[in-house]
């Protein structure tokens, strides 16, 4: 009985512990990372923010991480779990797919309310700082870069987990 609990414990630190390292591996993460990163817009060439529009849109960054921050906490114990799973001696396919489909759910919210949070500081800005933003985001240029930090590249260096860069434009 005590070989098992050492076992189970030596899983759950090996799972606690590969999940910070994964997360700098170099691929992409879902995190508080947008297209129409708030934090950046001082580097937009001829967007000219007044001093209250960075305060406004530092205040709305604010509340949109702490808005995602219990979602992202729930997406990331649940990769934990589906990694557990998949290194069960018989993995269960129901509940490994079950968990996929909670992860994806939690994303699903996390990027639906990026949008909201991206719309609320485009509606920050006036026609002609909104115009120029338009013109600075098609050309490939994304403000922010997409989702958190990595260069898109998986294990191994190939186009796998990592998924490539972020989104173009403005959104």
């Amino acid at each position: 009985m005590k070989k098992l609990i050492s076992i189970a414990a030596v899983l759950l630190l090996v799972a606690v512990m590969a999940a910070p390292a994964d997360a700098f591996r170099g691929g992409r993460g879902y995190g508080g990372g947008s297209c129409l990163n708030c934090a950046n817009f001082e580097n937009v060439p001829g967007l000219k923010l007044t001093a209250e529009q960075k305060t406004r849109i530092a205040d709305l960054r604010s509340a949109h991480l702490k808005d995602i921050k219990p979602l992202q906490d729930q997406m990331f114990s649940k990769k934990g779990d589906l990694r557990l799973l998949w290194q069960e001696k018989n993995p269960d396919q129901a509940k490994i797919t079950a968990k996929q489909k909670e992860i994806r759910a939690l994303r699903d919210q996390i990027q639906d309310r990026g949008s909201n949070h991206r719309w609320a500081v485009y509606k920050e800005l006036t026609p002609e700082q909104q115009e120029t933003l338009r013109a600075y985001g098609p050309s490939g240029r994304c403000i922010g870069g997409g989702f958190g930090p990595g260069s898109g590249r998986g294990p191994g260096g190939g186009r796998g987990p990592g998924g490539g860069p972020g989104p173009r434009g403005i959104y």
